[in-house]
Formats: C-alpha cells, sequence, structure tokens
C-alpha cells in the first residue's frame, strides 16, 4: 500500500474523476489507515511504499503491477500522469527481491488481472477495453505461466477488472454482468456458474473493488447491498469508509497490491 499523502484529483482520466471537486486530504488519510487498520486486524502483514510528490495517484497500489508465484509482471501505464509511477514501484519490488518483468504492453497490474489459483488448475483473468492492451494478455501469460483468459470491459466507469470482477476465493467470484461484452459474460458464466451476482447499485459503489481472504471481504461502507449479498453467501463483509479515495475512481481494492510469493 502507499499512504495518499499527496493525493489528489489534479486530472481527468476516468469517468469519476472530477477536477471541479475538492479532495478532503486529511479525510483520505484518515480512510486510507482505516483500511490498513481493518487489513492488519485480520491477520495480514502490510507493507508500504514511499509517496512521491507530483505522483497523486500513487496510493492506488493495485495497478503498479501483477504478481503470481513470486513473479511480477510489472505494470505500463495508459495515460502519462500516472507513468511515473511504475519505475517507483519497480524499485521497490526489486529492492524486496522480487523477480520483475518489464512489459513491453500497456497495462495496469492488478487494476486488469485477477488470480484464481483453484480454478481449473489456477488462471488469471483479464480485462481489457479501456487500459490493458490485449497484447498483454499473451506477454503475462509468457511471464507467470498461468492461463489467461480475455475478458472484454464495454462500460465507461468500470474501466478496470477490478471495479467490475472481485475474486472472493479460490474458486469463486463476484461480478457486474453489465460491465462485460456479451461474449464475456458467456464466458464468466461457463466459468463460474455459481458466482455472486451483482446490480449497477452494487458496482457504482465500488462494492465490487473489495479484497477477500477467503472468508472476509473488506469492501466501499457504501456499497451496503453487495455487503448484504456477501454475507447471504456466507462471507463476512468488512466495511471501511472510503469516499474520498473513491473520488479519484478507486476504493479498497484499488489501494492493495497483493504479494503471491
Amino acid at each position: 500500500m502507499c499512504p495518499p499523502e499527496y493525493f489528489a484529483v489534479q486530472y481527468e482520466i476516468n469517468p469519476w474523476m472530477h477536477t471541479g471537486t475538492p479532495v478532503d486530504a486529511e479525510l483520505a488519510v484518515k480512510q486510507w489507515t482505516g483500511l490498513r487498520e481493518a487489513l492488519s486486524q485480520l491477520g495480514h502483514t502490510v507493507h508500504t511504499v514511499d509517496p512521491h510528490p507530483g505522483l497523486p495517484d500513487m496510493v492506488y497500489a493495485a495497478n503498479s503491477a501483477f504478481t503470481v508465484d513470486g513473479v511480477v509482471y510489472g505494470a505500463r501505464f495508459r495515460y502519462p500522469q500516472r507513468g511515473p509511477e511504475a519505475a517507483v514501484y519497480r524499485a521497490w519490488y526489486e529492492a524486496a527481491g522480487w523477480k520483475y518483468v518489464t512489459p513491453a504492453h500497456t497495462n495496469e497490474g492488478e487494476g486488469d488481472f485477477a488470480y484464481l489459483p483453484g480454478a481449473h488448475g489456477g488462471i488469471v483473468l483479464a480485462g481489457y477495453g479501456f487500459r490493458t492492451d490485449e497484447a498483454a494478455h499473451a506477454e503475462a501469460q509468457e511471464a507467470l505461466g498461468r492461463p489467461v483468459v480475455p475478458l472484454r470491459l464495454v462500460d465507461p466507469r468500470f474501466y478496470h477488472l477490478d471495479t467490475a470482477l472481485t475474486v472472493l476465493d479460490d474458486t469463486t467470484v463476484a461480478y457486474f454482468p453489465d460491465a462485460f461484452s456479451a461474449a464475456s459474460r458467456r464466458v464468466l458464466r461457463q466459468l463460474f456458474p455459481d458466482a455472486i451476482l451483482a446490480d449497477a447499485a452494487d458496482a457504482e459503489a465500488f462494492g465490487l473493488n473489495a479484497i477477500s481472504d477467503g472468508r472476509h471481504v473488506v469492501l466501499n461502507a457504501e456499497a451496503s447491498g453487495m455487503a448484504s449479498k456477501l454475507a447471504a453467501a456466507g462471507y463476512v463483509p468488512v466495511p471501511v469508509e472510503l469516499g474520498e479515495l473513491k473520488k479519484g475512481g478507486g476504493s479498497a481494492k484499488c489501494c492493495v497490491a497483493e504479494l503471491r510469493a
């Protein structure tokens, strides 16, 4: 995770960002701290990356890379405003001893990649349509040695896979069908016939931008409907207030890059 010390909405690169909407910097830090503490209280180890001035979106650490089996497939950002983040995060991963693969194709890390170790022998779901190039899917497959399943996103509000789909455990996902093309919806139905289906209200509240350890699901407190669906399915929702960070187009998952050694 990366503290939102310099977080602000200084440009508009997704439909949630509005430069005319002020950000309460103190509240953003308080909400981010609440998210970190919630993860720590659930028993997770949280590492932090130092924020850099001039990079207000560094708080969305999930976009920095995608890790599987100790290999880091690095990010190459779509927009120049975020481009320098890749080098900062790369330095952290390499200093921590991870094997880093430099991408040739545009991709935004865990924003558009999700891993299910217990599904079909271990597969990667990969979003495209707004940020990540399709060519990055083949590159990621070669880098990680895991089959990659492309899923086309069609609603610009859900510009990253992690705004439209969340991994709940090794074999289960929840997703918002209308965020995907008709063909991708068919693929998801075939792969995950028992998936939890979110509605528009769940997705708009960033209820799918969540972090799960297989039992507890940390998600934006605004997504009360999604929390109810998760509880009914046997999961334990852990709501966290993240309204300020949502102003940049991210929530719980966007703020966390998961480390899969």
